[in-house]
């Protein structure tokens, strides 16, 4: 199994796009996928149809009590798509650093979670919130590789910045070298600020930066109001192309045996 978390310290570049559009090639190709949703906003939670207020089990409670492999399996939601489960989020979650903050021993939560799951699921997507605390720190200690999308504008280039020095800090605590790939997102070729910004990606960030792009797509926003999929929901759109080839980047340069 290989966990993959998707990450940014800004919101709003298309981390929640980028952990569905994936899981849904990843199981079309026949991996068995875990969606794992760390943002208390639940957004990736609720694209499944999820009623997250209604749960008895979610992420929340991986923290808040000590979780066998039997109650994990208990916290899943299946999905309507064959392969893909998903690891809940409730607005739970935001408590967690007033409560769990200053605890010992809490940022490797997710990753013990995660290992015992290792002979259920192919990979794991994490999705995580676009605030340092607690749960990002375990979404990245966790990780095989790093996601990082960036939509191609300026000031989300300075979100990009800290991302990188929050790993970099984490690095030096863990004595762990991340894996990571920078993904331009929303891209508009028909703009100034999409070409020059994604330029400046590519001298600043050189081989870390995936050589492709994702573009705009309006398919995006539709699939999500039909809760489907983008490659369920228009297979041949330009977005979901784009998602492809970087699939393809990504199992090409994975550690593991991935469909």
């Amino acid at each position: 199994m290989e966990v993959w978390t998707v990450a940014n310290q800004k919101g709003g570049v298309g981390k929640t796009t980028t952990t569905i559009a994936l899981a849904g090639l990843l199981a079309e190709r026949g991996n068995r996928v875990l969606l794992v949703d760390t943002d208390p906003h639940a957004s990736l939670t609720y694209y499944f149809g999820v009623e997250s207020e209604d749960l008895d089990l979610s992420v929340y409670d991986l923290f808040t009590q000590v979780s066998s492999k039997e109650q994990i399996l208990q916290s899943l939601c299946p999905t309507q798509y064959e392969n893909i489960d998903i690891l809940p989020a409730t607005m739970g979650l935001a408590t967690l650093d007033r409560s769990l903050g200053a605890k010992g021993g809490m940022g490797l939560v997710l990753k013990k979670a995660m290992l015992k799951l290792s002979d259920s699921y192919d990979i794991v997507l994490i999705d995580c919130p676009p605030i340092l605390g607690v749960l990002m720190v375990n979404a990245l200690a966790a990780a095989d590789r790093i996601l990082v999308p960036v939509q191609t504008e300026f000031l989300a280039l300075k979100g990009l910045y800290r991302m990188i020095k929050t790993m970099d800090m984490m690095q030096v605590e863990q004595d762990k070298p991340f894996k990571y790939t920078i993904i331009p997102t929303m891209f508009d070729k028909r703009t100034k600020a999409s070409l020059l910004a994604y330029q400046q990606l590519q001298e600043t960030y050189q081989e870390k930066v995936w050589s492709g792009v994702i573009p705009v797509d309006t398919n995006f926003r539709n699939a999500s109001l039909a809760q489907q999929v983008p490659s369920h929901y228009a297979e041949n759109t330009r977005g979901v192309l784009a998602y492809r080839n970087l699939l393809e980047y990504l199992l090409k340069i994975s550690q593991r045996s991935i469909k």
